[in-house]
């Protein structure tokens, strides 16, 4: 089901179910980040809700407020279908490290933050800092978004949150933006993903279906 459009990235409050369909496969990404055959096949093909609280609060550690300033906070449950233990992605959009350990990735550190049209081209241009730093290869992060004035749902008016993770016992780095794009005619909250090793990178699209309340 495609987004409301009350949704925005300002407001991700509820339920969204990953498109198996229109989503393209995770199995080469997560064998590029070490995660055996097995667990890669279930995940490629089990059903996974995302159910995301996004709020004002004060940053977690090792973060603090400065003169009690709020930051956006997103909390997500990753609920999977078949008995399959599900994860959690908890995001402070402050830009500061931490830590984070779970079942599929091991130990990793993550950073977020908003970023707007200007500052997402120039971070994957040929110059920019991606580039360089070996997180991407090209402009894949940036294409395809949906960027009129409705999607200006940051503070300032960005249109994109993105997500930086480093792994701290494999060796690979995520590159994640996410937004909304036009997906066969239909509105919808979208992930941009490169996951990158050494001179090896694959890169994807995660596009998600709106939940209704009431389901």
């Amino acid at each position: 089901m495609a987004a409301p459009a009350t949704k925005t990235i300002g407001d991700l409050n509820g339920k969204w179910l990953l498109n198996k369909s229109l989503s393209d496969s995770v199995e080469p990404a997560l064998a590029l980040q070490g995660v055996g055959w097995l667990t890669r096949k279930t995940i490629n093909t089990t059903s996974v809700t995302l159910h995301v609280k996004q709020y004002k609060g004060a940053p977690s550690p090792p973060a603090e407020a400065a003169d009690g300033a709020l930051v956006t906070r997103i909390d997500i449950e990753q609920i999977a279908a078949a008995g399959i233990k599900g994860t959690t992605e908890n995001r402070c959009l402050d830009y500061v490290f931490r830590e984070h350990s779970d079942w599929i990735f091991g130990r990793v550190q993550g950073r977020s933050r908003w970023i707007s049209t200007a500052e997402l081209k120039a971070l994957v241009s040929p110059d920019g800092e991606a580039i360089k730093n070996g997180w991407a290869k090209d402009d894949f992060v940036a294409r395809d978004w949906l960027e009129g004035d409705a999607e200006k749902g940051g503070p300032e008016g960005e249109t994109h949150m993105l997500n930086h993770v480093e792994s701290l016992d494999n060796g690979w780095t995520a590159l994640q933006v996410w937004g909304f794009q036009d997906i066969g005619g239909e509105r919808r909250y979208t992930r941009n993903i490169v996951i990158a090793k050494g001179d090896k990178f694959v890169e994807f699209k995660m596009i998600y279906d709106w939940v209704p309340e009431d389901q």
